[in-house]
């Protein structure tokens, strides 16, 4: 869940989009793989229903990605925390080679791309 007056949905998709990961990647994000990774969106409303698959449609019409974009939209049935050790695991994991590679680009695309949002 999210706190709509500290981010917008929209701010989320951009962000989803452009540094979180790879929305042409089915069932898998880099080397992990299965469907727990795949690239879905949960919606609560249907507004956001409507903003998320219009943003894909017009991600997909501009060509922002060379392979189609396979990211689901579905409503949100419920939700579960990760447990305990995964909480702030980059954090305290950030010398692990899994995070090197994998997320700590991802962190340092995000504060470049988007400044305000990186605390």
């Amino acid at each position: 869940m999210f706190d709509p007056s500290a981010v917008s949905f929209g701010t989320l998709l951009d962000v989803f989009f452009s540094v979180a990961h790879d929305p042409t990647e089915l069932n898998r994000q880099g080397p992990d793989a299965g469907t727990q990774y795949r690239s879905v969106i949960f919606f609560t409303t249907a507004e956001q229903e409507h903003i998320a698959q219009a943003y894909i449609d017009q991600i997909t019409r501009a060509k922002a990605f060379t392979r189609p974009i396979v990211t689901e939209v579905v409503p949100l049935r419920g939700f579960y925390p990760a447990e305990a050790y995964h909480q702030d695991y980059v954090k305290l994991h950030p010398y692990e080679p899994y995070i090197a590679f994998n997320d700590l680009p991802k962190l340092t695309r995000l504060r470049k791309a988007f400044p305000t949002l990186y605390h």
